[in-house]
């Protein structure tokens, strides 16, 4: 369970991260690119933030990630700019795509479907025995 000061410490880097994030889309001219931090977990020794990015397109969600990654020292750097009055120091950052929005649409469209196990109980039957 997150404390108080991991979850504010998270805010503030979530904000300052998408600042940053999508201050360098624009700098560098990339059009059609949407990058939105969906969550930040900090750890309670306060060393390392996990962080969460949804990236529209979902094409060039692994393109994105992999460059995110490789510059992660630069984006550190940066972020330690715009907190170095909030935070000592700052975490080290772990990058995930979060994929909660997949999981989500993959929901609505099994349900939306003929294959509806909630609506067609014999679904369920069959799955259990393949």
């Amino acid at each position: 369970m997150e404390t108080n000061r991991q979850k504010k410490i998270g805010g503030v880097i979530q904000k300052d991260l998408v600042d940053i994030l999508q201050g360098e889309v624009r700098k560098n001219g990339l059009t059609n690119l949407i990058i939105s931090v969906s969550k930040v977990s900090v750890t309670t020794d306060l060393s390392v933030a996990t962080v969460y990015l949804s990236i529209f397109p979902q094409e060039k969600a692994q393109e994105t990630l992999v460059g995110i990654k490789a510059n992660s020292k630069l984006i550190k750097h940066d972020l330690s700019q715009r907190v170095r009055l909030q935070l000592r120091k700052v975490p080290n950052l772990v990058f995930f795509i979060d994929d909660s929005l997949d999981y989500i649409e993959k929901i609505d469209n099994a349900l939306s479907n003929k294959e509806n196990p909630i609506e067609n109980r014999d679904l369920l039957e069959k799955r259990r025995f393949q």
